[in-house]
């Protein structure tokens, strides 16, 4: 499940309903769905997004998406080094990002004009939009792999814009949770000393 980490604050939110209370003035919407049984572990992205189809089409309708699809990276990811320094630096999108995880982890990483910088840690069940024009950075965790269907309006929307003098590099991308703090309860996971 998702948890916030707001580090200039020294606080972690880990309740699904604080979680979206706190995301709803940030543009950002967040949502839980059910993933137990859903897919077997080799299924294709088209059996995932047919297990899935009846949450695409209401985000399609709500949303004006035309199009949704799926992208599976790991360590085993041609290029996955160049692919993931696109977004591991603060930059923008002409519209909205959605990522639904299908499995995986993640940390999306917020600046927003109206409040403190954050990172929500994604896993496997969470729904995130991050809204367009919204500075964010986005880093994989230490096992590199995430599935996630994805939502268009316009596939050319997702050209990342960067932003000069990026906050992206005071933060650590580092993820957290119940078995990363377990081993190192001692280290601020997101802010880098």
């Amino acid at each position: 499940m998702a948890s916030i980490s707001v580090p200039d604050e020294n606080r972690t939110i880990t309740d699904a309903s604080e979680i979206s209370d706190f995301l709803k003035p940030f543009g950002i919407w967040y949502e839980k769905w059910d993933v137990a049984g859903r897919i077997g572990e080799k299924a294709t992205n088209e059996e995932i997004l047919e297990a899935y189809k009846p949450e695409i089409d209401r985000l399609k309708e709500q949303g004006g998406f035309v199009t949704a699809d799926v992208i599976n990276v790991s360590p085993e990811t041609p290029n996955l080094d160049a692919m993931l320094e696109k977004f591991n630096k603060e930059h923008t999108h002409s519209e909205d990002e959605v990522r639904f995880t299908v499995e995986g982890r993640g940390v999306f990483h917020i600046n927003p004009e109206n409040g403190p910088v954050f990172a929500v840690l994604v896993e496997s069940g969470d729904l995130i939009n991050v809204p367009r024009d919204t500075q964010h950075w986005f880093n994989l965790c230490s096992d590199r792999h995430i599935r996630c269907i994805r939502l268009f309006e316009d596939p050319s929307g997702w050209t990342p814009h960067y932003m000069e003098d990026g906050v992206h590099v005071k933060y650590s991308p580092l993820c957290w949770g119940p078995d990363y703090l377990a081993k190192a309860d001692d280290i601020d996971p997101v802010v880098k000393l």
